[in-house]
């Protein structure tokens, strides 16, 4: 599984969509007589789809709802749909990244759910920062079908071999160990974490922002990266240290993404890896990875400061709904029995978290599935499913999401790599990030 569950919009992708939508035109009367029909128009973009379309199958057959399946490539989708929005094409129930809420519900493109109590019945059982990615100005806007979050890997075999009996629990003991792994000729670079400016760079950022006791956004919504002594000054500084100083992060992290990352980790080119918790099934599927079965992970390492703890970022994707869906009382009753379909219980199970997970090792946001039998023995061939459940505790969402995320985003990561690099302190680099948060939210 690629990086199709993640991503970043910016105000520049919004206007080469919308004008996009003046040329949407034709097509639209073939959509609009799908509207007339009855029957729901659902999107998402092109991943698991065998599973979705084994799911809409038994959906139609149980209820006697007809769904227009409609999907388009991760890398398109986002402009896809916005243009659709912008033509007032017919959709009903779609796919929607918690980085895309702010900008989509402001809009007017999807709606709330506050109106159905069958669905929100389901965050009793969903994890907090799940239930907190689908709110929005005190409003609930779907619900989730799939999360994940950063994790930390260790290559067990190496620390052996350099004499080390337990993973380290702390940045700084990440840094001895890595010293030690070094000096031992084990590897040259034992860290390994990508920096490569795309979507993924703001969850391994945010990741050691948040286990270092810092925010990139106080409550009031404004920037607080740039406190002096504050938590992503102190993860930033172990980054441009562990690069500059101890050698122990290669300086070619700026130009490695995470694909590349997870490709040299599994390689047994390094000791240490940030990277999302999924991972874990390609790195000890024997078929896909020479280090297979020597990959565990440990709880994300805690910063030694102030508030410092084990707290890592996690992301999530939910199915949402359109105005267009509620606007007809039958058209909307049907809708949210599609969402609760995904997103909750078809039945008495919460069948699509569970089959995703156990085809493509995704994660899931309820709780409660850490205990099925079935989830435990599909995770016990490859990982602990005890380490994976405790991390997940402490997983949080990401505070930055707003309508200027994207713009944001693209200023924040040249920030951080320029300190790494050497071209600015670490203090200017973070002022600069603040600075361009600020100032987007003051004119939005």
């Amino acid at each position: 599984m690629s990086n199709v569950w993640n991503g970043v919009p910016s105000r520049r992708d919004f206007l080469k969509a919308a004008g996009a939508a003046g040329a949407a035109g034709t097509g639209l009367l073939a959509l609009d007589a799908q509207a007339q029909s009855g029957a729901l128009n659902m999107y998402t973009w092109s991943a698991a789809v065998d599973l979705v379309k084994s799911h809409l199958t038994a959906f139609e057959a149980k209820t006697g709802i007809k769904v227009n399946y409609n999907t388009s490539p991760w890398a398109q989708y986002r402009d896809t749909m916005v243009t659709k929005f912008v033509a007032k094409a017919p959709i009903d129930v779609l796919w929607v990244s918690d980085s895309w809420l702010p900008e989509w519900a402001d809009a007017g493109w999807i709606a709330p759910i506050n109106q159905f109590p069958e669905l929100l019945k389901y965050n009793a059982d969903a994890d907090k920062f799940c239930t907190d990615s689908m709110t929005y100005k005190g409003k609930q806007y779907g619900l989730t079908y799939y999360s994940d979050y950063m994790a930390f890997f260790y290559d067990e075999e190496k620390l052996k071999k350099a004499g080390i009996k337990e993973p380290p629990r702390t940045w700084d003991e990440v840094l001895q160990q890595s010293q030690k792994i070094k000096a031992a000729g084990l590897s040259e670079y034992p860290m390994m974490l990508s920096m490569a400016r795309e979507s993924w760079l703001v969850e391994f950022l945010t990741a050691m922002v948040y286990s270092n006791g810092g925010r990139f956004v106080d409550d009031k919504g404004m920037a607080a990266l740039a406190q002096p002594g504050g938590g992503a000054q102190r993860a930033l500084q172990w980054i441009v240290d562990a690069v500059q100083k101890h050698k122990i992060i290669s300086p070619a992290c700026v130009e490695t993404g995470e694909l590349n990352g997870l490709k040299a980790f599994g390689a047994g080119n390094h000791a240490f890896a940030l990277l999302s918790r999924y991972r874990i099934r390609t790195l000890n599927d024997p078929k896909q990875s020479p280090i297979a079965g020597r990959v565990r992970q440990a709880l994300m390492p805690a910063g030694t400061g102030p508030g410092g703890s084990h707290a890592t970022v996690g992301w999530m994707r939910f199915h949402g709904v359109t105005p267009q869906a509620l606007a007809d009382k039958t058209r909307a009753a049907n809708a949210a029995k599609l969402v609760e379909w995904f997103g909750g219980k078809a039945g008495s199970q919460y069948q699509f978290q569970k089959m995703l997970f156990n085809d493509l090792g995704s994660g899931f946001g309820i709780p409660s599935l850490f205990k099925d039998p079935e989830v435990q023995a599909s995770y016990a061939k490859y990982a602990d499913i005890k380490m994976f459940e405790a991390q997940q505790k402490l997983a949080r969402k990401k505070d930055v999401i707003a309508r200027w995320f994207g713009e944001w985003d693209e200023v924040n990561g040249t920030a951080w790599q320029s300190a790494v690099v050497g071209k600015a302190s670490v203090a200017d680099a973070l002022k600069k990030s603040a600075d361009s948060w600020n100032d987007l939210r003051k004119n939005a």
